[in-house]
C-alpha cells in the first residue's frame, strides 16, 4: 500500500474534519490493499439537541443513537460556518469560506458558484478512481461549470439549492406557511410571506430535471432508494466509493409523511425528525448489508438549527446562555453563537473506529491539511494526531479555532474552553 492509498485516505477524512487519534487508518486481513468506502450525509439545520445520544429530552433518533453507540460521537464538533453554502463549500474543499471565496449563501439567482479553482474532496477521490455520487442538496452553484457533475460526481440526484427556495406542488410545513405552487403564467410573489413562489423547485437526475416542481413528500424515500443503489452499484462494481448525502431534513418547509396524532409545535417537528432519522438508518443498513468491514460513515450538519421558525426549529441543547435568555438574542443558525455552528457528529467504522465512544476534543470542518500538504506523506503508521494536533508548538491551530464573518472579519475565536465573539477582528 503506497503513499497515493495514504493520501487518498487521509485527504478523504481530512476534508470533513474526521480526522482522530484512535482510528486506525492501516488495514489487514481481508481489507488489505482495499481502499476504503466514505459515505457522508449531512443534515440541514439540525440541532445539536436533536440528537437524542446528545440530549435526552429527544427521542426521535433511534437509528442515529444506534450509530453511535456502535462507534464515536463528538460532542464538541463544528461546522466550518453558521449558514449553508459555506458551510458546505468547506465540507467539500477543507478551506473556510475566507480562502474558497464563499462566505455566502447562493441565491436563485446566482450565476456563480463554489470557485472552479477550488478543489473538492469528489475530485481528489475520483482522480484515484473512486466511484463518486452526490444525493441530495448541493447550493453550491446551479449553472454550467458549477453542477455537481463538473465538481467531482460522476452521479447526482437532488435539488440545486434548498426546497424553501422554489415553490412545490406538495408545501410542507413551515413559518410563515407557503402556498402550493401558482397556477397560470403570471408571477404571483406575496411580499409579506417569505416563501419563493416564482419558480418551480427543480430535481435534478444529472444533468436533467426529471421533476418541477418537486414533489417534497416523496423526496426523502427518493433519496433514500437512490442513495441505496448507488451502494449497491458501487460495490458490485468492485471499484470503491465516496457518496455524498446532503439531506432535506431539518430545514422547513418539513416534508412530513407520517404525521403524529396532533401535528402541532415540537410534535411536529419531532416527526421529521424520526423521518430522517429513518432514513440515515436506511443508508447505513444498506452499508452493512454490502461494504460494512471498508466503509467510513459520517453524519453530522451544515450548521444550527434556525430559530426563527420558531417550533419548527431544531434544539440546541444546552447552548442558551443567559444573553439569549434576557436579551431576546438567538443562539442558532446565522450567528456565531454556539448552537449557531456546534452540531452533531457521529463517525461508524466497524473494526477501524471505537465503539461507544464519545469524543470531547475540540473538533472543526477543514482543520487539516489539504492535498498539497499532504504530498509528502509516504508512511502508514503516520499519526493522524500529529499531523492535526502538532504537540511542539505552544500555541497554533490545535488551541486557537474560529469562523469566517464578513469583509475579512473573523466573528469568533475559541481558545481552549474560552470563547470570544468579535465583528472587527481580522487576522
Amino acid at each position: 500500500m503506497g503513499w497515493l492509498f495514504l493520501k487518498v485516505l487521509l485527504v478523504g477524512v481530512s476534508f470533513s474534519g474526521f480526522l482522530y487519534p484512535l482510528v486506525d487508518f492501516c488495514f489487514n486481513g481481508k481489507t488489505r490493499g482495499q481502499k476504503p468506502n466514505f459515505v457522508i450525509i449531512l443534515a440541514d439545520d439540525i440541532g445539536w439537541g436533536d440528537l437524542g445520544a446528545n440530549w435526552a429530552e429527544t427521542k426521535d433518533t433511534t437509528n442515529l443513537d444506534k450509530m453511535a453507540s456502535e462507534g464515536m460521537r463528538f460532542v464538541d464538533f463544528h461546522a466550518a460556518a453558521s449558514t449553508c453554502s459555506p458551510s458546505r463549500a468547506s465540507l467539500l474543499t477543507g478551506r473556510l469560506g475566507l480562502r474558497n471565496g464563499v462566505t455566502h449563501n447562493f441565491a436563485v439567482t446566482s450565476v456563480g458558484g463554489l470557485p472552479l479553482n477550488e478543489t473538492t474532496l469528489a475530485e481528489v477521490l475520483q482522480q484515484a478512481g473512486y466511484v463518486t455520487g452526490m444525493i441530495g442538496k448541493w447550493h453550491l452553484g446551479h449553472h454550467g461549470s458549477y453542477h455537481p457533475n463538473f465538481r467531482g460526481f460522476d452521479y447526482y440526484f437532488g435539488i440545486p439549492y434548498s426546497h424553501d427556495m422554489g415553490c412545490t406542488d406538495t408545501p410542507g410545513y413551515n413559518h410563515p406557511p407557503c402556498p402550493a405552487c401558482p397556477q397560470g403564467d403570471g408571477p404571483s410573489r406575496n411580499l409579506q410571506r417569505d416563501c419563493y413562489t416564482d419558480v418551480a423547485l427543480p430535481l435534478y437526475e444529472n444533468l436533467n430535471i426529471v421533476e418541477q416542481p418537486v414533489n417534497l413528500s416523496s423526496l426523502a424515500q427518493k433519496y433514500a432508494e437512490k442513495a441505496t443503489q448507488f451502494i449497491q452499484q458501487a460495490s458490485t462494481s468492485g471499484r470503491p466509493f465516496l457518496l455524498y448525502v446532503g439531506l432535506a431534513h431539518m430545514h422547513v418547509p418539513l416534508p412530513v409523511t407520517q404525521l403524529p396524532a396532533a401535528p402541532q409545535g415540537g410534535r411536529l417537528y419531532g416527526a421529521g425528525l424520526r423521518e430522517m432519522d429513518g432514513l440515515v438508518g436506511q443508508i447505513k443498513d444498506k452499508v452493512d448489508r454490502t461494504a460494512k468491514g471498508n466503509t467510513f460513515l459520517w453524519f453530522t450538519g451544515d450548521n444550527g438549527p434556525w430559530a426563527q421558525k420558531c417550533e419548527l426549529a431544531g434544539s440546541v441543547g444546552p447552548f442558551t446562555g443567559l444573553w439569549q435568555t434576557r436579551q431576546g438574542g438567538c443562539p442558532a443558525k446565522q450567528t456565531t453563537w454556539e448552537g449557531g455552528h456546534r452540531v452533531p457528529a457521529l463517525a461508524y467504522w466497524p473494526g477501524r473506529v471505537p465503539v461507544n465512544v464519545t469524543s470531547t476534543a475540540l473538533l472543526r470542518c477543514c482543520s487539516t491539511p489539504t492535498v498539497g500538504q499532504l504530498e509528502s506523506l509516504e508512511s502508514c503508521r503516520l499519526s493522524a494526531w500529529s499531523v492535526t494536533r502538532p504537540s511542539t508548538l505552544p500555541v497554533g491551530p490545535e488551541h486557537v479555532m474560529g469562523a469566517p464573518g464578513l469583509s475579512c472579519s473573523i466573528s469568533f475565536l475559541l481558545f481552549s474552553t474560552w470563547k470570544m465573539i468579535s465583528r472587527k477582528l481580522c487576522l
